[in-house]
């Protein structure tokens, strides 16, 4: 459910979303097992999120998921397997187990990713609990070939030639976590660079209302994603519209905040505007890609034209979230569904168990909150 609320954490090189697989599978086991520590819940953390994109970028995860290979999808069991290693206190030799018998439960894709089914939510969630599954298996002393991502099973059957290099480059020098960038609103991520590059021209003091044509340059491999209409009732559509997402963050910026994402009817300035959202690829944008996912926008309003090109969005590592950033955005997805007074005491349910190693008491907390609001 963290992924499928589209405001999770993404790793831009790896096109992993590694929050919402490792933070949720992590807190659920801390909570289950006796004497976890808060150090040991934050090395599970990192292990996880070093699994998940390590692998992601093995992978080459930024080109495989448009082939139709979801990432995050592939890559889940080896990360849950890697905090489940954590928390259950493996020794070397069972975690090796343990993350070769995950890479053996992968799978590369649920379908069609723009379809309405949950199909997709149910696999990813399956999927974190195969990682559980193979780390408990090496516990009982099942063991798996080591060197299994090395052999032919990726080339031959996904067809993918692995980097493994990327396996342990810098391990031990550098965490990954500080890579990772935070999504400042709902909405696919590779829509929003171009959607911030807007956003910026209007607070420059360009009227939504005085535009005539907007011109968006993306990413090559991000342009049949995002370069299309909506579909009434149906969210994805929505999420990964960049068209449908500029002219609400112009006009209605406030909704940009709704995971639910999918209005039976646009309002007709939202659709005018759409309608004067013209996007193409520019191999430019190239140069640093994947690391960052820059997008160029060119407004023509009257006798003007303005120009920003956006390499960074809020939220990302180049402009990271502070504390009160991230109380803000929690707080803003939050109550509207729990209420103020169940956001704030989870927030601080969150403070207290990384200080206290509380994590049972923190789920009790989301889990009373969450079964309140479906009975309210």
């Amino acid at each position: 459910l963290a992924r499928l609320s589209e405001i999770d954490n993404i790793h831009l090189p790896s096109m992993t979303t590694p929050g919402a697989i490792v933070i949720p599978g992590a807190l659920t086991l801390a909570a289950a097992t006796a004497d976890i520590t808060a150090d040991d819940m934050i090395a599970a953390t990192i292990a996880g999120t070093e699994a998940m994109t390590r692998l992601g970028r093995a992978l080459d995860g930024p080109s495989i998921l448009y082939r139709g290979i979801w990432p995050t999808y592939f890559a889940a069991p080896f990360a849950m397997a890697a905090v489940a290693a954590r928390l259950l206190r493996l020794d070397a030799e069972s975690s090796a187990h343990a993350l070769a018998l995950a890479l053996t439960l992968a799978a590369p894709a649920v379908g069609h990713h723009s379809t309405a089914t949950t199909s997709r939510w149910f696999a990813v969630g399956n999927a974190a609990r195969n990682g559980l599954t193979a780390a408990l298996a090496a516990q009982h002393g099942f063991s798996s070939d080591h060197k299994v991502i090395e052999g032919q099973l990726l080339p031959d059957v996904f067809g993918i030639k692995p980097d493994i290099s990327a396996l342990t480059d810098a391990l031990g020098e550098r965490i990954t976590l500080s890579e990772v960038s935070f999504k400042p609103w709902c909405a696919a991520r590779q829509t929003m660079a171009a959607t911030q590059a807007l956003k910026e021209i209007i607070a420059g003091g360009v009227a939504p209302s005085a535009i005539e044509e907007v011109t968006v340059e993306v990413l090559p491999p991000h342009l049949k994603m995002i370069d299309h209409g909506v579909v009434a009732g149906d969210r994805v559509s929505h999420l990964t519209s960049v068209q449908y997402c500029m002219a609400l963050a112009a006009l209605a910026p406030k909704a940009a905040f709704d995971i639910q994402q999918a209005p039976a009817k646009i309002p007709s300035a939202v659709q005018a505007l759409m309608a004067k959202i013209k996007v193409q690829a520019d191999e430019r944008l190239l140069a640093e890609y994947p690391r960052s996912w820059p997008a160029r926008v060119r407004v023509t309003a009257g006798a003007g034209r303005q120009e920003r090109t956006v390499t960074h969005v809020p939220g990302d590592p180049a402009l990271p979230f502070d504390r009160i950033g991230v109380r803000k955005k929690f707080l803003r997805f939050t109550e509207p569904v729990i209420g103020a007074e169940r956001a704030e005491r989870i927030l601080a349910r969150c403070s207290n168990a990384l200080a206290s190693g509380e994590f049972a008491a923190l789920v009790d907390d989301i889990e009373q909150a969450t079964c309140r609001e479906r009975r309210d």
